[in-house]
């Protein structure tokens, strides 16, 4: 008597309802719809009043719940689009067939084939599951008409999720219980009115639907917890056919442990955001076109320029351009103090500026964790530990903060902010985007400001290797004072000796003139003016007099017939320096010879200057010989006389090589090109 009261209150109720929808102006495909689903609900109540058609049989049951549910799908498929003209549009889309599918597996393979009660439980609590999947993807996608749709999503979701527990406890239990059946008439009236309001709030039916990552988040929920709930309901029906009378006590707590992961699902923050991460991940695409804005970076990047004001600009503009934003400074972090390298916009950091990013360098430095100034307004505890002056905050211009770090240290800050374009919000996706871009333009910014260091010790050396080989040209000035100054005592009357000094000292004065040019332009030895030479005159000269006071004495053979381009300074100095090695390396009694030659297979003039010396290994001519500032001389070498040798051979376009073997003697050979 309780059920039939109840369903028969819900038939009149449904019956009111579609004479008010026979009213209703509104045309529509969905109202059509739903006049339907009001007729077949209305049919299905009425075949629950007892003294009208007697006690409703199992089979009956399934049937009519699976005719209903058809129905109600169908009615909602016509809602997941707002194009629907007619009623063969909604049949004809693959989205339709696979919505009504499983509600015609339901109603049509019992008809033909035994299945049994529980298998038949199982279908219908799939079918309510599907049903608030389809109600979840509805509202979310209804957007600003969310508040029209509520009334009508909370109607059919109610009724679903009564449904779901109805047909999971069968399952589990592997009967109905009757008290879900008596109960159900009066759910269903009592939650009519909620319809009714839906019908007078909706005015265009119809939502157009798109897979997004909110959609696929929230119906992932429903459909986890309702694989869950599956899951729980077949076990509890295992454990109620094997368990005896534990079966009962085991049904409740798995719907209690059902439930309390369903309330997990809803109420965790966390654990929603990780699955929505892992989703967005996994299942979208992202929102950046990577490739895209990876050649606009490198294009933003591409400037070619030594200044190093021009490399921040162009490190800003595409970190920028990296989001579409509009203003923005590179702060380098020096000790203390905050630089402001490149700006677009305003320049000037103001003092709440420079506080908050005093207060940021900390927490920045430990977590290198991208800052959100709004967002940490809103939302402090996203920034565990990070305490920053909200006062002071209220004054500050940029959004985002990026800092840059150089080999884990923080070098600087990128501060950011929107005025054109919309803010960035950084979720998980931004924050690895934006971290991938900084790591670009940090390495930009580092291997510019490398090259800035680099070409300064550059010069720095170039100035140093200069002021060695004037050093060099010292001693060999020196050496020709020390010279005169020696002979000045025995020969200082003889007129020839005071001709002869007086012509070194010119000499040696233009050779001070040079180096001191040299040394006040800053500049590297430059060739001098190259002509053409006969190489033989400039060897006896260089031998007659600057390599006279040793012993053995050089001993000049061979032929000379070409003339070859040479500097004669340079190359008196290249002379001077392997001979004066020569006969340092060589006894008192042994032999040092000079030999020219020329080779017509290169055509090439070769200059050989051969020692009977101590030799030197393979390891020593590869590894030390032409290493500049490495002697074997003691505080009496620079170490730079056989580089320079070699450096200006190579500088004429000729080769200078060394064959030696310890205890035998050296060769130094040099190949002059004629042509």
């Amino acid at each position: 008597m309780i059920s039939d009261i109840g369903y028969a209150l819900n038939s009149l109720a449904y019956l009111v309802l579609l004479l008010l929808l026979f009213t209703v102006r509104k045309a529509g495909l969905a109202k059509y719809l739903l006049m339907i689903a009001t007729m077949a609900t209305l049919a299905w109540s009425l075949g629950y009043i007892s003294l009208l058609f007697g006690p409703a049989t199992p089979n009956y049951m399934l049937t009519a719940d699976a005719l209903r549910q058809l129905v109600w799908l169908l009615f909602i498929a016509s809602c997941l689009r707002d194009d629907f003209t007619d009623l063969w549009q909604v049949l004809r889309r693959p989205a339709t067939h696979f919505i009504l599918l499983p509600a015609l597996l339901a109603l049509i393979l019992p008809q033909f084939m035994y299945f049994s009660a529980t298998w038949r439980y199982l279908f219908q609590t799939v079918l309510a599951l599907e049903g608030l999947i389809l109600l979840e993807v509805l509202y979310r996608q209804s957007g600003g008409n969310q508040w029209s749709y509520k009334p009508l999503v909370v109607y059919l979701g109610a009724t679903q999720l009564f449904e779901f527990v109805t047909y999971a406890n069968a399952t589990m239990i592997n009967q109905i219980e009757p008290g879900y059946l008596a109960a159900r008439g009066y759910i269903y009236v009592l939650l009519l009115p909620l319809l009714v309001v839906a019908i007078r709030r909706i005015r265009h039916w119809g939502v157009d639907i798109f897979i997004s990552r909110d959609v696929v988040l929230h119906s992932s929920l429903l459909l986890v917890a309702g694989a869950y709930l599956f899951i729980m309901a077949l076990i509890g029906y295992v454990i109620n056919y094997l368990g005896g009378n534990w079966g009962a006590t085991v049904q409740i707590v798995l719907m209690v442990l059902s439930l309390a992961l369903l309330a997990s699902l809803v109420l965790s923050n966390s654990l929603r955001t990780r699955i929505k991460v892992f989703i967005t991940k996994h299942f979208f695409a992202n929102q950046y076109d990577y490739r895209v804005e990876w050649v606009k970076l490198t294009q933003s990047l591409s400037v070619s320029t030594n200044s190093m004001p021009e490399v921040y600009r162009a490190a800003l503009d595409g970190m920028l351009g990296a989001i579409s934003y509009s203003e923005g400074k590179l702060v380098k972090v020096a000790g203390h103090e905050l630089d402001v390298l490149a700006s677009v916009g305003s320049r000037v950091l103001t003092d709440a500026e420079r506080t908050i990013l005093n207060q940021l360098k900390p927490y920045c430095g430990q977590t290198q964790w991208l800052i959100d100034i709004d967002e940490y307004q809103v939302k402090p505890f996203s920034y565990n530990g990070l305490q920053l002056d909200r006062a002071l905050l209220q004054q500050c211009e940029f959004q985002l903060v990026l800092p840059v770090f150089n080999e884990g240290q923080l070098w600087g800050f990128v501060c950011m902010r929107a005025l054109e374009a919309e803010a960035v919000s950084l979720n998980w996706e931004v924050r690895d985007y934006l971290t991938a871009v900084t790591d670009q333009v940090t390495t930009y910014i580092l291997h510019h400001e490398a090259a800035q260091t680099v070409a300064e010790n550059a010069q720095f050396a170039a100035f140093s290797r200069m002021s060695a080989f004037i050093l060099h040209d010292l001693k060999n000035v020196m050496a020709q004072i020390d010279l005169i100054l020696c002979n000045a005592e025995q020969h200082k009357d003889n007129p020839e000796f005071i001709e002869d000094t007086f012509e070194t000292l010119h000499y040696t004065k233009a050779r001070m003139d040079k180096m001191l040019r040299q040394l006040t332009e800053k500049k590297v030895q430059q060739p001098g003016a190259n002509s053409a030479h006969s190489l033989k005159p400039l060897i006896e000269k260089v031998v007659a007099e600057k390599c006279q006071a040793m012993r053995p004495e050089p001993q000049i053979c061979g032929h000379d017939d070409p003339e070859v381009v040479v500097d004669p300074e340079k190359f008196s100095n290249v002379i001077y320096h392997l001979v004066s090695n020569a006969q340092q390396a060589t006894e008192d009694e042994g032999d040092v010879r000079i030999e020219l030659q020329l080779d017509p297979l290169t055509n090439r003039q070769l200059v050989h200057i051969r020692d009977s010396g101590c030799g030197m290994d393979q390891a020593f001519i590869q590894e030390r010989l032409f290493k500049p500032f490495d002697t074997t001389k003691g505080n009496a070498g620079m170490g730079i006389g056989a580089y320079d040798a070699r450096h200006y051979m190579e500088s004429i376009g000729g080769r200078l090589s060394v064959d030696s073997e310890p205890g035998k003697g050296s060769c130094f050979t040099l190949a002059f090109p004629l042509d």
